[in-house]
């Protein structure tokens, strides 16, 4: 003979914590026990002693703000040609470009002293090829 029952979910009728025994226990995350780390309180050794680094941020890299910018040799000679560039005592024109990496592309029409924070290899051969001088700031 088959056992006659009631479902599960009609014994829960008008009995207001429906098995859950307070009623506080059914409100919000932070009581679901086992799943997370948000227990009522006590997971908080656990947590000190095998995982300090739970909460909080890690592991960010910040972009490269230290990247230079680049001229090549026909923008300084452009500028040489613009008449923006002045001469020194030996008759050599100076160009002074703190924050910039001078890169090979181009010619020189002239000899030039050039201070800057980084120069490629083919720069600076084409500088001294012409007479002028690199220096790295």
């Amino acid at each position: 003979m088959v056992r006659r029952h009631r479902k599960k979910s009609r014994r829960y009728l008008g009995s207001r914590s429906c098995g859950a025994g307070n009623i506080k226990h059914r409100r919000g995350k932070g009581s679901r026990g086992g799943v997370g780390y948000g227990g009522t309180k006590n997971k908080w050794t656990y947590l000190v002693k095998y995982e300090p680094d739970h909460f909080g941020r890690h592991g960010f890299v910040p972009p490269r703000s230290d990247r230079l910018k680049e001229i090549n040799l026909w923008e300084i000679n452009k500028m040489i040609e613009g008449g923006k560039l002045e001469k020194d005592g030996s008759g050599r024109f100076v160009v002074e470009l703190s924050g910039y990496k001078v890169l090979g592309s181009g010619r020189l029409s002239s000899p030039v002293f050039v201070k800057a924070t980084s120069f490629s290899k083919s720069a600076v051969d084409k500088i001294k090829s012409f007479g002028g001088d690199a220096k790295v700031e």
